[in-house]
Order: structure tokens, then sequence, then C-alpha cells
């Protein structure tokens, strides 16, 4: 019965430690971060459910229970580890899924330490005594997610330690590059999509690195820099990300931009920042660590950034809502997508169309032109190159059963979702969307679900929201400007989603997928 016990218990820490280090490393390791997940529903469910209940009666049972209670004591705990390790067994052969860390020599090293303090606390404390060693399997099962993240923290010295070396090894590097032109690009949301237009335009003529996916840390640009940037670049793009003041700065230091792109500013993190105005401080910070010489190149249709006093003079204010400064009456801003029109003397004029997706993209081709045009390009280039951005752009694709999907699932953010919701406009036929809860908003978070409630009833028939954090805000938006509320439904099963949309599945209609996506869902609908 011991050892029995003892290999159910050993599964179920198995997936117990892998979770939490998993959840660490989507958190990148920020605490704030990782604290602000357990203010969630999901969070909160953890911690506030019912197998976390029964273990802490058990638990107390074990330690004050009569002997002649014992036997049911084991037999309890017994049971209890039976069926949670085969439902996880069960989740791993036959569903495929286990949620684990992205094995890198951090987390391998972390997964390691943790599992040789699991069995030092099984040795150490095993006994024959049964209901002793019950009660121990149980406690350390209770503090698994404090012992994982004791683990975390307790090394994190460590890792900053080494993350400081790599930062000054890169810096060393990027200060033997005299020529390179650096653009860093930060923002609130855009920040991706804008890097990937502005390298397939420069590309076209320049020699271009830049930071592969999610890359925008000090520890991620830092490792482009050693291990990608050579001689040979001529430019190098940029995406910074920050949780904090000072981040940005500290991104700055390290490779030295000459051109600051920022794309826009909303409240995303303000439950890490504190405030907009921290916020919009942190942004502005790459604004402010440029030369003299620099160019800033700022999104002026975000009302925040336009109204921004931040007293650098050579600045290219891009606007969807006014004519540029540059190429007036060159380009024209559709709602589905940007005209250039290139006018010759000696040449009929040219045209090119680039179709794009929602409000967030066109501002950004605007920026990347504005860049494009101080690095020597002409309009034509220019226009040439973006007819190859489709590439790069999330666009419309076939799921099941012919249906038109717009895959937005990377991350979400309030204006990216606005973007979205209203690109939907463009299409006919029914118009469903699928998305969480935003996350880290902070005390905006119930205005800004109100308002993404009050979008979804201009342009959806029907909204699935899959977290109940903010869904009666969403709710409450969406019932207020008329959406019945049948329309709007919170559903976190993929097989219940999946039922409830089948009937919409068909070539005349469109789903839009935002946000962080469960990958039944998208097996599902076909799309992985």
């Amino acid at each position: 019965m011991i050892y029995l016990l003892s290999f159910f218990w050993f599964l179920r820490q198995i997936k117990a430690n892998l979770f939490w280090l998993y959840l660490w490393q989507l958190k990148e390791y920020h605490i704030g971060r990782f604290i602000d997940h357990f203010r969630t529903y999901k969070g909160r469910r953890l911690f506030f459910n019912n197998l976390m209940f029964v273990k802490l009666v058990l638990l107390f049972f074990a330690y004050d229970c009569p002997i002649c209670w014992s036997f049911v004591l084991v037999i309890s705990v017994f049971i209890t580890y039976l069926l949670e390790s085969s439902k996880f067994a069960y989740n791993v052969f036959f569903k495929k899924s286990l949620v684990k860390p992205v094995l890198t020599k951090k987390t391998i090293f972390l997964i390691i330490v943790s599992f040789i303090f699991v069995f030092c606390w099984y040795f150490f404390l095993f006994n024959p005594d049964l209901k002793s060693f019950v009660f121990y399997l149980l406690l350390f099962d209770v503090l698994t997610p404090f012992v994982v993240s004791g683990i975390v923290l307790v090394f994190q010295p460590f890792v900053v330690l080494i993350r400081n070396q790599v930062i000054a090894k890169a810096k060393r590097k990027r200060a033997k590059f005299k020529d390179l032109i650096v653009i860093g690009i930060t923002g609130s949301y855009g920040k991706t999509s804008c890097k990937e237009f502005l390298y397939e335009v420069l590309k076209t003529k320049y020699n271009v690195l830049k930071t592969k996916a999610n890359q925008n840390s000090e520890i991620g640009i830092s490792q482009c820099v050693l291990n990608d940037l050579n001689v040979e670049h001529e430019v190098f793009i940029v995406e910074m990300g920050a949780y904090g003041r000072g981040g940005i700065k500290l991104l700055c230091d390290i490779v030295k931009p000459k051109i600051g792109v920022l794309t826009g500013i909303n409240e995303q993190h303000m439950a890490l920042f504190g405030s907009q105005d921290n916020i919009t401080k942190a942004k502005f910070e790459l604004i402010e660590s440029l030369p003299k010489n620099g160019l800033a190149v700022l999104n002026a249709s975000n009302d925040i950034i336009r109204n921004y006093e931040h007293g650098f003079n050579n600045t290219l204010l891009c606007s969807v809502k006014e004519e540029l400064d540059f190429w007036v009456k060159n380009i024209v801003v559709e709602k589905e997508s940007v005209n250039f029109r290139v006018n010759s003397k000696d040449e009929d004029s040219a045209q090119f169309k680039v179709d794009i997706l929602g409000v967030e993209s066109i501002e950004n081709i605007l920026l990347v032109s504005a860049v494009s045009k101080e690095l020597g390009m002409n309009l034509e280039e220019v226009a040439r190159a973006c007819e190859d951005i489709k590439a790069v752009d999330p666009r419309i694709s076939k799921g099941f059963n012919g249906v038109n999907i717009i895959d937005s699932t990377y991350s979400a953010n309030p204006n990216g979702v606005f973007s979205h919701l209203e690109h939907l406009n463009l299409f006919s036929g029914k118009k469903i969307v699928i998305m969480p809860c935003l996350i880290e908003l902070g005390s905006s978070s119930r205005q800004v679900h109100q308002e993404i409630g009050k979008k979804i009833i201009e342009v959806c028939d029907l909204a699935i929201i899959t977290t109940k954090d903010r869904f009666k805000d969403l709710k409450a938006g969406a019932v207020s400007a008329g959406m019945k509320e049948k329309q709007i439904l919170f559903l976190e099963k993929p097989e219940l989603i999946f039922e409830k949309i089948k009937q919409f599945l068909n070539s005349e209609n469109i789903v839009l997928l935002e946000g962080r996506i469960s990958k039944q869902i998208m097996d599902k609908l076909k799309l992985r």
C-alpha cells in the first residue's frame, strides 16, 4: 500500500512541478505578473477548488486523527491520488496534453532542482507509520506552489548575475558596430507587427537583422546581438518590451537606437506599472534615449502619444486621421487597405494596394513608411515592398467546413481587440468572436471590458468569452448596447464552444479568434 500510494503521489508531483514552472515561465519570471495571475478567476481556482478543499480536510484529519480512523484516512488519500494521477496519465497518453515549460537551460535546471527537492522530502520523511507518512505527503502537496516558487526565487539572484554578464558582453559587441543603424520599436501594442512590416520593407534595400519572435527583453535582445549580429548588417530592428519604469532605458543602453518608433499606448499592463502615467513615461524612455541626431517616429493617431510633452525636436508624427507631413496625397488610407499612389513626370502614375488587417496595421504601415523614407527609400520602393506585407500579417484562413477564420491568438490588448472587431465589418455573413477577458489592466479593466462589450454588439452575431474574470462587465456593455444575453456567452470547455458555434461553421461566415485560445479549440477548427 505504501509504495503504491507513493507512486501515485510522485505522478501527481510531476504534474504539479511542471505546471508551476510553466506558469513562472509564462509570466517571464516576473513576480508582479505571477502574483497578478491570482487576481484572475483561473488563478484563484488554482487554490480555491474542490480538490484542494478535500486535501486540506485530509491534512488536518491526518494531523490529529485517532488511530482507529487511520485506515479510513489512508484509503481516502490513496483514492484521491489514484484519481488525480489517473487523470494526469489519461491527459498525457490519450489526449496528448501536458502543461509544461518550454525546455531551456534555465527550466531544465529548475526542473532538476525541484525534483531533487521532492525526492529529498520523500526519503528523509519516509515513515513506516502510514498516518505520519500520509500527513507529510499531503503537506508537501499543499505547499508545492510555494516550494517551486521558492526554488525559482532563490536562484533568481544567480540568474540576474548571469543576465548582467550577458548584457555587458552584448554592449561590448554592439559598440564595435559604429555605422549600424538601430531602430527601436516599443508601445503597448503593435510592436511585433510593426517590426515585421518594417523588416519586409527595409530588407529590399538593406541587409537587415531583426529580433526574433518574443525576443524583446534584455536577455533576448542581448542574445540576438551576441548570436546573430555581424559586420554585414546595416540595420538592426529591435522590438522592446518592459513591465516597469527603467526597462526600456536598459534596452536602449544595450543597443543604442538612432531611430525610435512608438506604436501606441493604452492600459495594457497597468496592474504592473501602477498608473497610465507610469506606462506612458516608460514607453517614452525610448524617445528620451535617442541621440540628438536621432529620429522619433510617433503614432499620432494615439491620443496619449499625441498629447504627451516629450521635448524631442526631431520627430515625425504619423496619423491615420491627419495627412502626413511627407508624401502628401500619395498615401491614401482606406478602411481595409492602404493605397500608395506614385506619380512620376516621366512615367505613367503607378498605384499599389496593400491589404492589411485593421486600423492598428494601417497605423503601423504609416510608421514604417516614415522610417523607410528617412533611410533613403522613395515611395515607389516602399509601396512595392509593402505588397509582400500580407505574408506577415494575420490573414483569413479556411477552417472546419470552409469557415473563414482570423487567427489573432498571439496575445490581446484593448486596441488590438477594437481594431480586429472593426475589421469584421468588412465581411458579410455571420460574425463570431471567441476570446478571453483581458488581463493586467488594473483599475481600468472594468471600463475597458464594458467598451469591448459595446463594440461586440456593433459587429458580432455571437460572442464566446472563455474566461470568467470580466465576463459580467463585457456582457453588461454588450447588453446595454442592445445585444441579447444568449448572444454573449461564457464557455470554458472546448467541446461546448465547438458545439455552440458548429451551426455557423460554413464558408459564408467568419470567426475571429482573439487572444490566448486553447489548443483544443484550434485543433477542432483545424488550425493546427
